[in-house]
């Protein structure tokens, strides 16, 4: 694929460099993985060092910002969302390479109800009952149970499970090998053996949400478990029964969100960050990667560690651990001085006794 200059620049807002215009972009890549032809983009000062040796045509760096001689260089008040722009202009992948029509191969209830451009790929089962909006696209290999309704324009790639009863909304996106509305863990101690609670609830899903490749988010014992408009679930994710996210939050990659905990909107959450259960983290909250998350979070706080803590503390307590080792060795110094006064001490008793 080949753009020109001037209509990447008329895409992200700006003039075209003066003797540029027609210059020709093949693709996009890192600066320092670019070659001629590339644009790419610095957004983080920190790697201004590799505008020197890039091989990039053109760099997408902020307004203002002072560039060596002899590159091209885009100036954007947010390189990175100008970045964005370019590559979906270089996104060459379509829907149609995960499904195109009604695969003679799909297992299609006759009490289902599809759209209108509805795609789904071999082998994929859509049970009974099951509503599909216009647009919507079911990858190969994907299971829809009896009951579920998915919005319009979805994109549901392959080999993706989607349990009975499950409300999904419009333009969702739903990775490979997700699992939506499998039975929450619930069980009941009786006569020493463990009974299981019956998980009757759903799984909700708002508009434009999208799930991460084998992300687990599982249906509510009653009610729903729900995540809210905007939200976006990075892969390997434990969402338990019951929980409820807010709008457009964002968790990276193997977080677990223990049952009934509520996350407010705008919440950012880093990978790995366990939760324990009916808990409620405040809406513009953050937190650490790997935190360990055992109380409430106040809204707009930011916090790390485990437990978790706000984050200027914990930041603290890490610096005060790394002068451990130097303590331990200074007490062990005092110790050893102290014995010595000890024993001059007892001797000159001793002496004075004598």
């Amino acid at each position: 694929m080949t753009v020109k200059l001037d209509r990447i620049c008329a895409l992200i807002g700006i003039e075209a460099p003066r003797g540029a215009a027609h210059l020709s972009i093949t693709g996009v890549a890192s600066l320092e993985d670019a070659r001629e032809g590339d644009i790419s983009f610095l957004s983080n000062t920190r790697y201004r060092k590799y505008l020197t040796s890039t091989a990039a045509s053109a760099v997408i760096v902020p307004s203002g910002m002072d560039s060596p001689p002899g590159i091209i260089t885009l100036p954007a008040d947010d390189p990175y969302l100008a970045f964005v722009q370019v590559l979906e202009l270089f996104d060459t992948r379509s829907r149609g390479d995960v499904a195109r029509g009604i695969d003679d191969r799909a297992v299609v209830s006759p009490d289902a109800v599809l759209g209108a451009d509805v795609s789904i790929g071999p082998f994929a089962v859509i049970g009974g009952e099951v509503s599909i909006g216009d647009g919507t696209t079911i990858g190969p290999g994907t299971t829809v149970l009896p009951g579920t309704r998915i919005g319009g324009n979805c994109l549901v790639y392959p080999n993706v499970t989607i349990m009975d009863g499950c409300l999904i909304g419009d333009r969702v996106i739903i990775h490979a090998g997700a699992v939506i509305g499998s039975d929450g863990f619930g069980f009941a101690p009786h006569d020493g053996r463990l009974k299981k609670i019956p998980q009757i609830g759903r799984v909700r899903l708002e508009d434009d949400v999208e799930i991460g490749a084998n992300t687990c988010i599982d249906r509510a014992t009653f009610g729903e478990t729900v995540v809210s408009r905007g939200t976006k679930l990075d892969n390997l994710i434990q969402i338990a029964h019951n929980v409820k996210i807010g709008m457009s939050s964002v968790l990276a990659a193997q977080v677990g969100v223990s049952g009934s905990t509520e996350i407010g909107g705008g919440v950012r959450i880093g990978g790995q960050a366990g939760f324990a259960g009916h808990l409620n983290v405040g809406e513009g909250s953050s937190v650490g990667a790997q935190a360990g998350v055992t109380k409430d979070v106040p809204s707009g706080e930011t916090v790390s560690g485990y437990p978790a803590k706000t984050h200027m503390l914990a930041m603290r307590l890490e610096a005060a651990l790394r002068q451990v080792p130097a303590l331990l060795k200074t007490v062990k110094r005092q110790e050893l001085r102290i014995e010595k006064l000890e024993q001059i001490i007892r001797e000159q008793e001793k002496k004075h006794a004598g």
